[in-house]
């Protein structure tokens, strides 16, 4: 029997406030977004896979700089949600990223975003491969997950060097949602990466922009001293 994915239905609860609030919360607007944008390549008349798309936020920025999208999220509220935003600017297809994306042909993108989504897949063995897989040569994966040193710092986190599934209670998005996540340590991050054959090209550990601080200055002067994300480019050569 196939395993529920962990986070479905903190997200089928989550997906319309979480629309509702991500073009502007400090920590996805003004401190995630402007991170994993400033990796990004040209992407004008590239094809690029969107995995975990959310409500189309991302998806909708590639389309509107010329890219030919296609996205996935697991959630078939946020799935609603990104057709809505997006209409005939992308393709939006409801998977799960911890399984094969089959229904995807090998070397069929150019490049892959995975924002914040990961964190929620147990397998990067998995799903680095197949990222891989539909990539096309000289292609990018690019991708936000929580900084190992923040993950580690929160409530059920045991042991560093293990992968270890906690139970993250959100509260920004005007409503306490009980939000599974996994925690790994920075070498879960790297070694799958490596061992699926990309080169890793940047690790960017974010800071929050001047906007963030003006929203919210307290978390601002957290977020200067300690990190919450980390965002990573890597190729297929």
């Amino acid at each position: 029997m196939s395993q529920k994915p962990i986070a479905l239905d903190a997200f089928q609860t989550l997906a319309d406030a979480y629309a509702t609030r991500v073009d502007t919360k400090p920590h996805n607007a003004y401190y995630e977004r402007p991170a994993t944008l400033s990796l990004l390549p040209d992407v004008r008349g590239k094809a690029v896979l969107d995995a975990g798309c959310g409500p189309g936020v991302y998806s909708e920025w590639l389309a509107n700089h010329g890219a030919a999208v296609v996205a996935l999220d697991v959630s078939p509220r946020m799935v609603e949600l990104a057709q809505q935003r997006l209409g005939a600017k992308a393709r939006v297809v409801q998977a799960d990223l911890d399984k094969p994306l089959d229904f995807l042909e090998d070397a069929s993108f150019d490049l892959v975003v995975g924002a914040l989504v990961l964190d929620h897949v147990r397998d990067w063995d998995c799903v680095f491969r197949e990222f891989y897989r539909v990539l096309r040569r000289h292609g990018h994966l690019l991708f936000s997950a929580g900084h190992p040193f923040a993950d580690y710092q929160l409530p059920g986190a045991y042991n560093y060097f293990e992968t270890e599934l906690l139970n993250y209670v959100w509260k920004g998005f005007g409503l306490p949602v009980n939000v599974p996540m996994y925690r790994r340590p920075l070498s879960a991050y790297i070694d799958p990466l490596v061992e699926a054959g990309f080169v890793l090209e940047r690790l960017l550990e974010p800071r929050p922009t001047e906007q963030f601080k003006l929203e919210e200055p307290e978390k601002y002067e957290k977020l200067s001293k300690q990190p919450g994300f980390l965002c990573v480019r890597a190729a297929k050569k």
